[in-house]
């Protein structure tokens, strides 16, 4: 019975800890939602009247997410393994910076060359989106980049976050992969639009990139980068449907679809098409090859042990003489 619960470092076993977090993210965020929307909803019943309310209850969703899945995955490293708040992977660690940044960069070729792909094959053209809305075209792509930005650290918080990390550390990460790129392909599935069979498959490759990204750097820089740019490439940019949501109004081009839809996605967007399933593929060995990308040493060690050796806090020890 003893060896059901614990591991041979007398440390909760990884599967019991991940069903414990899953309780606790749902509870955090069942209490953060009802807080928060009580407080909007008091404010927009009483304060004056303010724009854009879709957007901020947008924001507030993807906030509580974020904040549910942080606290969540921070208590359980706390208790159950004894590790740092920098274990999660969202500090400002040394490279944290060019993480982000080349992540962005391959999110948006990734996203660019499905494109090229559909678009080569007959079945996207593309026109300008904002002639004579130059301004609209700016608050779209400062709003969308906004609120996309939240999005994606919200979602890689909650699937390349404590799950992914501490299967890992469990050296179960093939199972950790696969527990948490099949849920976040689930979740899109309640999305309009959706493609059977096509939209899971490719959600779900998603997911194994960008746990391919963090599992490069252990750090969540990484894959924000490369999920933030997607997204915003693909409804900002190019103006078409993300997660077959028409989110941005005003993009810099507007796509139109001419199908067929297994290579376009038709309704649900390139996301639901055999053009998004090449790409997928191709940057996830890519992401996995990079040579540019390292691990910060104190973040895989702190991702690759069952029970790392935390480095002794420095004590000052004064004597007499220093007194004196």
């Amino acid at each position: 019975m003893h060896r059901i619960f614990l591991n041979e470092f007398g440390r909760l076993r990884s599967g019991w800890r991940v069903l414990l977090f899953t309780f606790a993210f749902f509870a955090a965020l069942f209490l953060l939602a009802t807080v928060l929307r009580v407080a909007y909803l008091v404010l927009i019943n009483v304060g004056p009247s303010m724009p854009g309310q879709a957007f901020v209850a947008d924001a507030i969703f993807r906030l509580t997410m974020l904040l549910a899945a942080l606290g969540a995955g921070y208590l359980c490293a706390r208790l159950f393994e004894g590790l740092p708040w920098r274990s999660l992977g969202l500090t400002f660690h040394r490279n944290w910076l060019r993480d982000l940044l080349v992540g962005c960069a391959i999110g948006f070729a990734a996203l660019a060359l499905a494109v090229v792909i559909a678009t080569a094959a007959g079945g996207l053209t593309f026109t300008f989106g904002g002639s004579g809305l130059v301004a609209a075209v700016i608050r779209s792509l400062v709003g969308s980049a906004v609120l996309l930005f939240l999005a994606a650290l919200a979602e890689e918080a909650l699937f390349r976050g404590y799950v992914l990390q501490t299967f890992t550390r469990a050296q179960l990460t093939l199972l950790g992969v696969l527990l948490t790129s099949v849920p976040f392909a689930l979740v899109h599935l309640s999305n309009p639009n959706v493609v059977p069979g096509v939209t899971f498959a490719n959600t779900a490759l998603a997911g194994i990139w960008l746990a391919a990204a963090y599992l490069r750097t252990r750090s969540l820089w990484f894959p924000l980068g490369v999920h933030w740019a997607w997204n915003w490439a693909l409804g900002a940019f190019f103006g078409l449907p993300i997660s077959g949501i028409n989110l941005v109004s005003n993009p810099v081009l507007k796509g139109n679809d001419l199908g067929p839809a297994w290579l376009t996605g038709g309704s649900y967007g390139i996301e639901g098409g055999l053009a998004c399933t090449v790409a997928l593929v191709a940057f996830t060995f890519l992401v996995w090859r990079l040579p540019w990308v390292t691990a910060d040493p104190e973040l895989k060690k702190l991702t690759s042990e069952e029970n790392p050796a935390l480095p002794s806090p420095v004590v000052s020890i004064r004597t007499a003489d220093d007194v004196a």
